[in-house]
């Protein structure tokens, strides 16, 4: 997948693309950039097996693990570092097997110490998932 640079520091987007590509555990749950502009990410992973909870679907960690990484990545795309202090998300459906599942993230509000985001969680047309999430400001990007 080609990600896309929607606007922001071609230097920046470089390093946030070779960033995500080598995270150990988006490459686990094989989450891969879609594109990412100033304080918005998209993310997507395509749902397979090994994404199964014990009823055989579609794993709820998965899909909060996907908007968690949206959100944090739309921080990033301002130059930022955070991490996650609170995030809360609604399950509002499900996913299926081989479906693209895509996060999409943006920032709502960077302060100077706390930021706020939220992410939507797409299978295809449908939103399966919302989430809010709160992150604490750790430094800013060197890249």
């Amino acid at each position: 997948m080609q990600a896309e640079n929607c606007g922001i520091d071609q230097n920046l987007f470089n390093y946030l693309v070779e960033s995500i590509s080598h995270t150990p555990y988006y490459k686990l749950l094989g989450i891969e950039i879609i594109k990412i502009g100033r304080g918005k990410a998209e993310l997507a992973v395509c749902a397979n097996q090994n994404h199964t909870n014990p009823l055989g679907a579609i794993h709820g960690g998965l899909i909060m693990s996907l908007a968690d990484a949206a959100m944090g990545n739309a921080i990033r795309s301002l130059g930022i570092k955070g991490v996650t202090v609170d995030c809360s998300t609604a399950f509002i459906s499900g996913a299926l097997l081989g479906e693209l599942v895509v996060g999409k993230g943006s920032v709502l509000k960077a302060g100077k110490n706390m930021i706020f985001a939220e992410a939507k969680v797409f299978a295809g047309e449908q939103l399966i998932a919302s989430c809010k999430g709160t992150f604490f400001k750790t430094g800013d990007m060197k890249f």
